[in-house]
């Protein structure tokens, strides 16, 4: 019987660890500020924009392009939605329209497509044991490009998610900075997509930001956490799929979803010691 520790000695568990270190730093880095700017049901739209174009990729070009494909359609709706800004009304209107076309469409794609049963339920819920070495590489090298491009913009653009009007009167460019962010959203949905699917990329984009914001209300320190706990759920889940022969999403899923209700318990501890301790002080000079 093959063991987990067999398993990490082949190429193909490895490349999937690689690609999955990869898309744990930029979810953990970006949730924070998706979940600060309230934009958690964007990612689902963009995630079913990235199955449509995946989908569309493998019915049209086959199993090569469909990376590209699930890129180009996240990145494109990521532009609208980039350019909707902060009218919350209307972009949230939107992205239900879209969402619905664009999990139509790629359900439509799927049932054209007459190939192998397992590329069309991978963009469901992911199959990370195909990446190889040439889709490291990539995973690798755009993942640089959007760290590069949030190392420029973070700052900027905290500002413009906390305080949006604050922001413009200071001169910050509030709609560019949309913009940008999304596109660096779209491109991460589009790599989740590969490796997590399309039903569960929200849980690694929204479930490590939400339980690091439980526990800090610093930004700094919620943008680590949510590293350290995005980590945790891919290699985990990557470590327990191989063990059991099922797909990555539940074990991520899960994972993440445990940290989370972990890190809501403590905070909920944090928050009654705090009221405790204020309700005492109030108490002591009535004591005296």
């Amino acid at each position: 019987m093959t063991s987990t520790w067999d398993l990490l000695a082949l190429g193909f568990v490895r490349n999937a660890l690689i690609a999955g270190v990869v898309l744990a730093v930029l979810a953990g880095l970006l949730g924070p500020l998706v979940v600060g700017r309230g934009m958690a049901f964007s990612v689902h739209g963009t995630a079913e924009l990235a199955f449509a174009g995946g989908a569309g990729a493998l019915l049209v070009f086959g199993t090569d392009a469909i990376g590209w494909g699930a890129l180009a359609g996240a990145v494109l709706v990521a532009l609208l939605f980039g350019a909707l800004g902060r009218a919350q009304r209307e972009r949230d209107s939107v992205i239900g329209v879209l969402l619905s076309f664009g999990l139509g469409l790629g359900v439509l794609f799927q049932a054209l497509y007459t190939g192998r049963s397992a590329n069309k339920f991978g963009l469901l819920v992911g199959q990370i044991v195909g990446v190889d070495v040439g889709d490291v590489l990539t995973l690798t090298v755009v993942g640089v490009v959007v760290l590069g491009v949030l190392a420029v913009v973070r700052r900027p653009l905290l500002f413009a998610s906390l305080d949006p009007d604050m922001a413009a009167a200071r001169g910050v460019p509030v709609r560019a900075l949309s913009i940008v962010f999304a596109v660096l959203l779209g491109v991460t949905v589009a790599l989740g997509v590969q490796i997590v699917g399309a039903l569960l990329v929200l849980c690694l984009l929204i479930t490590p930001a939400a339980a690091a914001a439980q526990v800090t209300a610093s930004p700094t320190l919620a943008s680590a956490l949510a590293v350290v706990f995005a980590e945790v759920a891919v290699i985990g889940g990557i470590l327990i799929s191989l063990g059991a022969g099922l797909p990555i999403s539940p074990f991520v899923a899960s994972i993440a979803f445990a940290i989370y209700l972990v890190c809501r318990a403590l905070g909920w501890l944090r928050t009654r010691r705090r009221v405790s301790a204020t309700t005492l002080g109030d108490a002591a000079p009535s004591l005296r």
